[in-house]
């Protein structure tokens, strides 16, 4: 049976409140003391303005009564109206207190709940695997959850809060409002609704203008990374494209701000006119008391007070709805965080912390693997065997598939058919902590830590990164040694330009740093370089691979290069083409096949004639 507009206004709206037991739980998980401390305020909050006015209503009695009282009693009139101010007053004082209390607390839990909600969504970060992050929807996730992820939260515990508290006021409200007469309470629950679902509506088109402009946003992230970061600014220079990257820039705000104006506007237009609703229906109840009190049917404290409390009674109306409404629009956003950090990762580690048969090495059986929305293989039933011990070095143009290979062997992916072995044990079922612990991996892209050089190396093996002659040895072992000595504060020099005194390096003393952190790894069974001296010259290359044949006698090394020079040195040698193994064997035995690896050899050696 389909349902009418406004059941499925009203289901719609209630169907998100399903997050304020997250938000709570969150709150409560930062600070116990804190929130109930700030529940408690709430409830004094509550009560002790319907407590005022009706003191207020005694000290106009009281007045009246001493103005009228005989002269023998004025007296006592005067002492009662007295003490009748002096009870508003430790009221007064009682209500302050509470509510600086209440902000001292808010204050102190925005900060813990920041940072707690924060490491959540790093946490969560790290479960991942790299094809979440190689997933631009993944990513639009990601930037949702982060916008207001750590103010949002405690946004609707405390509207929540602020709601209890105006609810406890409008029962006080009510009670005494219920004495004059059941009509005037009413009209006092009735005359803010119309705004209040005005209000919803356009808090619900508000998120979903602003879940729609994920994508606009990152798009805006990255275009000013680009025109502030180190590494974008040279070619932003060199090719005159700041111009063009801020139009951008300014396009897509202009684009956003045109939506959030007409919103805003359409927003203030009915919020008015809807708010005048609320205005005449307090003026009518005005006029209604003051007429009443004319009539003689109830006293001038009794109408100071019935005025006072239908005014902050309206005042509790719109303030609930307003709470309710924010609670609303709370919900909205905070099902981004928790879309987020309830996204399901299929688990991917086995239990195993060693295979059957250490002297096996690695093998590829029928391997294939293409990328998530993709047709073409980036690896098509690859069959490979690298002994124990063994050198492999793998050649092939770009795209030919070299770096998917090791993604696949260090379990950043898992293949889409066939398996593969190490020391006899399909790696589906290794714990990946142990598998990863037993590679060491360099990729061409390697990250330049803004740290200092000593950690840059250090984090190769995190658990020995404080040892300070594993960090040096891996450093002479990466021929960066040398450099580092002549550094400022050699090993605690802060590298890159992010922070105060770093120091930048060249292109080819960064890769040595990397590779000092690779041999940092010296557990290591199997020690991966993928294109690591592309920006090293030939004859530290030579050294590098000289101590690197020392380094790995006993262990497999796996080396992609483009240099002849050092692919020559393998034990082993395969030429990759479009996913494919095309051909494989020794330097001398691939030479002498005359086929796609002689050929690129040839085309090398020319160079240097």
């Amino acid at each position: 049976m389909k349902q009418s507009p406004p059941v499925q206004l009203v289901s719609k709206f209630f169907s998100v409140f399903k997050y304020s037991r997250v938000a709570i739980e969150i709150v409560w998980g930062t600070s116990a003391a804190l929130t109930i401390t700030m529940a408690v305020a709430t409830l004094f909050a509550g009560l002790l303005p319907a407590a005022i006015a009706y003191v207020g209503q005694l000290i106009v009695d009281a007045v009246v009564a001493a103005i009228q009282a005989p002269a023998g009693e004025k007296e006592a009139a005067t002492n009662l109206t007295i003490f009748y101010v002096l009870c508003e007053a430790a009221l007064v004082v009682l209500i302050t207190g509470v509510q600086r209390i209440n902000t001292v607390c808010q204050s102190i839990l925005r900060v813990l709940l920041g940072n707690k909600i924060n490491v959540m969504i790093l946490e969560k970060s790290l479960t991942l695997e790299l094809q979440h992050f190689e997933d631009s929807e993944y990513y639009d996730k990601l930037v949702r959850a982060r916008r207001e992820a750590s103010s949002r939260p405690l946004s609707l515990v405390m509207r929540t809060f602020d709601l209890v508290r105006e609810s406890i006021s409008l029962v006080s409200y009510g009670f005494l409002l219920f004495q004059f007469s059941p009509w005037a309470v009413l009209l006092l629950g009735f005359a803010g609704l119309p705004a209040f679902l005005a209000e919803a509506k356009f808090s619900g088109e508000a998120f979903r203008n602003q879940r729609s402009r994920s994508a606009e946003r990152r798009m805006q992230i990255y275009l000013e990374m680009v025109l502030t970061r180190e590494d974008g600014v040279k070619e932003v220079k060199l090719l005159k494209i700041g111009q063009l990257f801020l139009q951008r820039y300014v396009d897509i705000f202009l684009n956003i701000y045109k939506q959030d104006r007409n919103l805003v506007l359409r927003r203030g237009f009915w919020g008015y006119v809807l708010g005048l609703i609320a205005s005449a229906a307090f003026y009518f109840a005005y006029g209604w008391v003051v007429f009443a009190a004319i009539a003689t049917t109830i006293t001038i404290g009794q109408m100071t007070m019935y005025i006072a409390v239908f005014r902050q009674g309206q005042s509790s109306v719109t303030n609930s709805l307003t709470a309710i409404n924010g609670m609303y629009e709370d919900n909205l956003y905070l099902s981004n965080l928790v879309e987020f950090l309830d996204h399901e990762v299929a688990e991917t580690t086995g239990d195993k912390t060693e295979g059957p048969d250490p002297q096996d090495g690695i093998r590829f059986e029928n391997v294939s693997f293409h990328y998530p929305g993709t047709e073409t293989p980036a690896l098509n039933c690859v069959n490979l065997h690298i002994r124990a011990g063994e050198s492999l070095a793998i050649v092939g143009e770009n795209g030919s598939g070299k770096t998917t290979l090791i993604k696949l062997l260090t379990r950043l992916y898992s293949p889409t058919q066939g398996r593969i072995m190490l020391e006899g044990l399909d790696l589906q079922q290794w714990d990946i902590e142990t598998l990863r612990y037993k590679i060491g991996v360099i990729f061409q892209d390697f990250s330049r830590y803004q740290l200092k050089v000593g950690d840059n190396i250090g984090i190769g093996d995190v658990d020995n990164m404080s040892e300070k002659e594993q960090v040096e040895g891996a450093a002479k072992d990466g021929l960066a040694a040398e450099f580092i000595q002549r550094m400022p504060e050699s090993y605690e020099t802060q590298l890159g330009t992010w922070f105060k005194g770093g120091k930048e390096l060249s292109g080819g003393q960064w890769q040595k740093v990397a590779l000092a952190r690779a041999f940092m790894r010296t557990h290591a069974d199997v020690l991966i370089l993928d294109e690591p001296t592309a920006a090293i010259d030939a004859k530290a290359e030579a050294d590098i691979f000289a101590h690197f044949r020392e380094l790995t006698a006993n262990r497999i090394s796996i080396i992609i290069s483009h240099r002849f020079s050092t692919v020559r040195i393998a034990d082993h040698i395969i030429v990759l083409d479009a996913g494919e193994i095309k051909e494989e064997g020794t330097h001398s035995e691939l030479l002498a096949l005359d086929g796609q690896y002689a050929r690129l050899f040839h085309l090398q050696a020319q160079g240097y004639q």
